[in-house]
Parts: structure tokens; C-alpha cells; sequence
């Protein structure tokens, strides 16, 4: 079972000066320990149901590249990146971008963008969910378009491309992996069996996630998709040090349902708990999966 940290707060310590040095040395743990993936949320205010908006919150991939220069091995990605904020083409340039300068460790992750008091307060259009999701795939159909030898133009609905230009292209092979989030049954999961290379769950319950994976199972046979293909992980929302135990108890039964990947996100100072997870969580998973 692999582990990934997924670095949502930068709250502590409390100097905004700090925030650099500790997301360095927290990333660097990780890598070193042997964490498998290390992701950033795509937010630009704080999420007003954990805490208060006004808390600190640096953008998305600005914040990977700084994680790239200070580490060797881990994948990099956005859990996920909001389809409103970045024009598709852009987009995969910025992820391709990553790409090159981490040899090769980008991760696309992408989802259908929630959080309107951040598009309002900064002018980013607010449009209904069921664009959101017109826009998600084309999104999709555009960056493995840019990721291909199509350098042609894209008509859509949403997006006109008059060219896909894309030099240099990716260092990973055939793309960096895009990893579509959610749990949507109509919607989300039926677009990572067209276009996805992993899932990425909410871990309410082995039960919940058993029915997701059902669903996607589902809409894999009606797209002609092979189920196995599709890397199954999982955003764990217990605390995980609170109970080591009872997280890897946790984790066993995602791994029995296919899941391959758990992230977990620190609740305490972000150097202190990662050393934890080094020290108490990783050896522990060693042989689950």
C-alpha cells in the first residue's frame, strides 16, 4: 500500500515566514521516508468548513514547483485541481512544466471546482455544476490532446484551441497520470472510466468506498474500459495518529476492495506529524496490498 501526504494547511507555526522552511522540511521527510505522493489542495482562500477563510493558503502549483526543487522522488499533484480556474491549455502546460523540471513526477489531478466564495471574491465565473462537468471533460479531452502528436485545433462547446502545441512534452509516459476526484455516481465516476487513469475516494467507510468501486465498475464495462487499469486511492479522513492501529485496520480493508494508494493530511504541526507517519504509519503498511 502506498502512502501519500496531502499538505492542506499552512497555518502552522504562525509566522507566515515559516511557511517555506516547514513545507521544505516536511516534504523533504516524506520523500525520504519513502511516502509515495505528496499533494496540495487548489484552493486560494481556506475552506470556511474547516477554518476560518482568512487563513493562510498558497497557490497550487506555484507550491509543487518550490516541493519539486526539494525532493527526488515522490509523485506531485493537485487533490484536485478546480476545472474553473486555469484555462485547459494552460493547464496542461503548467502540469507539463512540472513534469520536466521533477523528471518525470507530475500527477494531473482534477475535479469539477465547489468553493464559490473563492471564485467570487476573486472574479473567477461562477457557472452551474452541470457546466462544471462539460467543461471537466473537455478539460480532460484537451490535456491528452496537448499530450499527444496532435498539435490541431479543438472545437468544443466551452473551449476553442486553434492549436495544441506542446514543446517540450511530458517526461512521463504516455502522460503524467490524471487522476480525476470524486465521488459522483453519474457524473465523476463515469468520467474517470473514459478518461482516468486513477480514482480518488473520500474514506467515509470501506462500505461507501466498496459502492463507488462498484459504480465505476459499472461504467467501465459500459465504456468498453478495463477496470484493472484504473489506479483505486483513497483520502483517509480519521484522525491517523490519534489510533495507528485502527488506521491500519482501515487501510486492510481498502486494499482488500483494489485501493493501491490512502492519503493522509496532517492535523498538528506538519514536520512533527510527517516524522510520525514516518516513523510509526509507514513500516506498518509495508505489507497491506
Amino acid at each position: 500500500m502506498k502512502l501519500g501526504l496531502h499538505y492542506w494547511t499552512y497555518s502552522t507555526p504562525a509566522d507566515p515566514a515559516a511557511i517555506a522552511p516547514t513545507l521544505a522540511d516536511a516534504a523533504t521527510i516524506a520523500d525520504q521516508a519513502g511516502v509515495a505522493s505528496f499533494t496540495v489542495m487548489d484552493h486560494y482562500f481556506q475552506m470556511e468548513a474547516q477554518v476560518p477563510a482568512e487563513e493562510p493558503m498558497l497557490e497550487a502549483y506555484t507550491t509543487l514547483g518550490f516541493v519539486a526543487a526539494n525532493t527526488q522522488r515522490m509523485t506531485l499533484g493537485v487533490l484536485v485541481t478546480g476545472v474553473m480556474y486555469r484555462y485547459p491549455g494552460l493547464l496542461a502546460k503548467i502540469v507539463t512544466t512540472l513534469d520536466v523540471l521533477s523528471g518525470g513526477r507530475a500527477r494531473l489531478g482534477i475535479g469539477a471546482s465547489w468553493y464559490e466564495r473563492e471564485q467570487r471574491g476573486l472574479g473567477v465565473p461562477v457557472v452551474p455544476m452541470a457546466e462544471r462537468f462539460e467543461r471537466l471533460e473537455e478539460t480532460l479531452r484537451i490535456c491528452r490532446q496537448m499530450w499527444s502528436d496532435d498539435n490541431g485545433p479543438f472545437d468544443g462547446r466551452h473551449y476553442q484551441l486553434a492549436e495544441t502545441l506542446n514543446s517540450p512534452q511530458p517526461l512521463s509516459r504516455p502522460h503524467p497520470p490524471i487522476m480525476i476526484g470524486g465521488s459522483g455516481e453519474k457524473k465523476t465516476l463515469l468520467l474517470v472510466a473514459r478518461y482516468g487513469d486513477a480514482c480518488n475516494l473520500f474514506g467515509t467507510s470501506s462500505a461507501d468506498v466498496a459502492h463507488k468501486l462498484d459504480v465505476l465498475r459499472g461504467h467501465c464495462a459500459a465504456e468498453g474500459r478495463d477496470y484493472d487499469s484504473i489506479e483505486k486511492t483513497v483520502v483517509v479522513t480519521r484522525p491517523v495518529l490519534a489510533d495507528v492501529d485502527a488506521f491500519v485496520a482501515e487501510v486492510a480493508e481498502y486494499a482488500a476492495l483494489g485501493v493501491t494508494e490512502v492519503q493522509v493530511t496532517p492535523d498538528g504541526h506538519p514536520v512533527e506529524f510527517t516524522q510520525r507517519i514516518a516513523d510509526e504509519v509507514l513500516p506498518k503498511l509495508a505489507n497491506i496490498g
